[in-house]
């Protein structure tokens, strides 16, 4: 777990050395953009789970609904430290399931229809298991900041980008060829360095969350969870909704070709299966 969290801290800060290293070639304080960036993540951060479960028609489960699966999730946050969250579902038979929510107090647990049929009582413990960590770590809240570092490192380059012509028009006489070719490369390769770095990052938190959901419940119990939703989610993927959130959910729900596995939020469920195979050979847990 250690590992994982100094990961996450490492390529924040590279982040970080990035936004820096932009400003001060631009000569503009780091603040700004910082700043900018803040508002959006900010309105995201304490109304993203209205949105998600708004965008996937998602509906809260009252307690008298599925007891059976209140009492899984409550079992589970028990163990964790944490309050019981709420329950929601959502009317696809893509299978899948997610966490959302600013802190332990507002979370929700939300799975889908097609994750009730396709896993057993036991494989859908583990997949509460791994949601319930992405709460226990403030997985959105961390996901927040690193898109505010991200977004401002977007925003500076866009913004020079659209209105540094007239600057470097007006500059071009006292300005080094070299300085001036590095610079323009900076602004374009800066951006997709910061979402490679973001999607790196997301990648973390999964193994991080699988670690933790597989000590909650078992580490066979989501693995076998895991193979299983790879297959459904490619036989039923989610035809309906925004790529934007796919971070959100234990595997990826949308369709995906090369580039999108190049610039996945999720490391390769193979991994993810034979870390937890690992796991459950250190525990003593077959």
């Amino acid at each position: 777990m250690l590992i994982n969290e100094i990961k996450t801290y490492l390529l924040m800060a590279l982040l970080i050395g990035l936004i820096y290293a932009i400003c001060l070639m631009l000569h503009i304080h780091p603040i700004f953009a910082i700043l900018i960036a803040l508002i959006p993540n900010i309105i995201a951060y304490y109304y993203s789970d209205k949105f998600v479960l708004m965008s996937y028609n998602a509906r809260i489960l009252d307690e008298h609904e599925m007891p059976w699966l209140h009492q899984m999730v409550e079992r589970v946050a028990r163990k964790a430290g944490l309050p019981k969250p709420k329950v929601a579902i959502v009317p696809t038979m893509t299978p899948n399931a997610f966490a959302t929510g600013r802190n332990p107090k507002n979370a929700v647990v939300a799975v889908t229809e097609g994750i009730l049929q396709l896993l057993s009582p036991e494989e859908l413990e583990g997949v509460i298991g791994h949601e319930i960590a992405h709460i226990k770590h403030r997985d959105i809240l961390i996901s927040t900041i690193v898109a505010t570092l991200a977004g401002a490192i977007i925003y500076i380059a866009e913004w020079m980008l659209y209105w540094g012509g007239l600057f470097f028009a007006s500059e071009s006489e006292d300005t080094n060829p070299l300085e001036f070719i590095g610079l323009i490369l900076l602004l374009i390769l800066a951006p997709i360095a910061a979402t490679l770095i973001q999607f790196a990052i997301s990648r973390q938190r999964e193994f991080y969350a699988d670690e933790e959901g597989a000590k909650l419940t078992h580490p066979l119990w989501l693995a076998n969870a895991l193979s299983k939703l790879e297959e459904g989610v490619q036989k039923y993927p989610l035809e309906k909704g925004n790529p934007a959130t796919s971070h959100l959910f234990i595997v990826n729900p949308f369709r995906s070709d090369f580039i999108m596995k190049l610039f996945s939020t999720h490391p390769p469920t193979e991994e993810r299966i034979r870390r937890l195979i690992e796991l459950s050979k250190k525990l003593h847990k077959y």
